[in-house]
């Protein structure tokens, strides 16, 4: 949530987020938002007037004579049942406030441009060229079949369509990623967190996921104020919600893992098959609160963790500014890495694996979290970053689809070797295949 006071009160400000709106392409309305939030104020000043009324009342039945007293009495509970209806009334003009305010995007930094989705997104620069096979290369799905890596048949008959079963060498090779992205980013000041797989609906909306209505990506538990998190991003911003940091605690870093469910709904086709796009993915996620000062080299400090990730891994990749309609609504300035995935479309193509977002006060205004400003001497509220270590599900595939060789095996990056236990996963002899493992190291 963006100030509302300070936009109210600001022409410029106002002129500036129906563009932000527009540039964005969200449902919001600024001036829907500012009308109802001055029903609220109004409805407010009303209620102050007649509770002062009220007590006003109440102190004059003390000096009150016994001949005026029953009028005094009949007063009071006149000016008490004008009060339960004013309660009632500003409780429906803040609800309808807040809702109205919670579509509001964050503001969006001067070196966004202006666009409508991830084409229009502007490429920074490439790290290594995609990669050239003297062979016709297969996309993870064949391989994974052919090398009894995936299950997407059990997945669907056990959970529905885009779950799936990792298998054999995939299973280590995950958590050889996960082992790997921890150290990387421990080595880097981040506190190592596995996060709840489920959060409350305040604390979704606070992040800026919609746990209800027809925007929502992410699966709620019937019956319960809980949904299941779509990022561990969720889980640790909620962790501080309603805390005041120290000045000197901050930036506070974190790396978390968590499962992630989201919905996906009406995203079918070539470029989201097989584990591009799933219902159930595993993530290691970047988090950090910081003050207004920090934030901004906080941001280039995990794009740069992100980076170094993916060139230890080998992979290609170009690194994308988001431009105004890829933002969604909690970011101010946003990063994608997108890495080469030569079976993504029919001549190969750039597929998302990361990103980095400054979100600002945007999350910690309605999360309530701030820290004590030793300037102003008052508590204000933090700035929060996000950031993907590494996506448990597009990581492998651009690691099995430009690692393949052309006896239908999978390479294992050098980095990783020493997590998985093995350099290669290989061509299948027989159908009776079970997996060997060499001694650790």
């Amino acid at each position: 949530m963006i100030d509302i006071k300070k936009l109210a009160n600001n022409a410029n400000l106002i002129q500036e987020m129906r563009e932000n709106i527009a540039a964005r392409g969200v449902e919001a309305d600024v001036d829907e938002t500012l009308l109802a939030y001055e029903k609220m104020l109004t409805s407010q000043r009303e209620l102050e007037v007649m509770r002062a009324a009220s007590n006003q009342n109440a102190k004059n039945t003390k000096n009150v004579s016994q001949e005026n007293r029953p009028q005094i009495i009949s007063k009071g509970k006149e000016l008490k049942r004008k009060i339960a209806k004013l309660v009632e009334e500003e409780t429906t003009l803040k609800d309808i406030f807040e809702k109205a305010a919670l579509k509001l995007p964050n503001w969006m930094s001067p070196d966004v441009s202006i666009g409508n989705d991830d084409e229009d997104n502007k490429i920074i620069r490439r790290f290594s060229s995609p990669t050239k096979f003297d062979f016709e290369p297969k996309d993870h799905l064949e391989l994974g079949k052919s090398l009894d890596l995936l299950d997407f048949e059990s997945g669907a008959k056990v959970a529905g369509s885009k779950f799936y079963f990792l298998k054999n060498e995939a299973v280590l090779l995950q958590h050889a990623i996960k082992s790997y992205a921890f150290r990387k980013a421990i080595e880097k000041g981040f506190t190592p967190l596995h996060t709840p797989d489920v959060a409350r609906n305040s604390v979704m909306e606070g992040i800026g996921f919609a746990p209800r209505g027809n925007e929502s990506n992410t699966y709620t538990l019937e019956g319960e104020d809980l949904s299941l998190v779509a990022t561990s991003e969720i889980a640790v911003g909620g962790m501080h919600s309603n805390d005041v940091f120290d000045i000197e605690d901050l930036p506070l870093l974190y790396v978390a893992e968590s499962h992630c469910f989201r919905r996906e709904a009406g995203t079918a086709g070539r470029a989201s098959k097989g584990l591009y796009r799933v219902h159930q993915f595993e993530k290691i996620e970047l988090f950090a609160f910081s003050t207004p000062s920090q934030s901004e080299k906080v941001l280039e400090n995990i794009r740069a963790l992100e980076e170094e990730i993916y060139q230890d891994l080998g992979l290609p990749y170009q690194l994308v500014l988001n431009c105004s309609g890829d933002l969604g609504n909690p970011a101010y300035k946003k990063y994608d890495i997108e890495a080469w995935m030569p079976g993504k479309d029919e001549n190969g193509g750039y597929g998302e694996v990361t990103s980095a977002s400054n979100c600002l006060s945007y999350q910690s205004r309605r999360l309530n979290v701030r820290y004590k400003n030793p300037e102003t001497g008052r508590n204000e509220h933090v700035h929060t970053l996000n950031g993907t270590a590494v996506a448990l599900s597009r990581t492998p595939v651009a690691i099995m689809e430009n690692y393949q060789t052309k006896e239908g095996g999978i390479r294992i990056p050098e980095v990783l070797v020493p997590y998985t236990g093995f350099e290669e996963i290989k061509p299948r002899q027989s159908k009776k295949y079970k997996l060997k493992l060499s001694s650790p190291r």
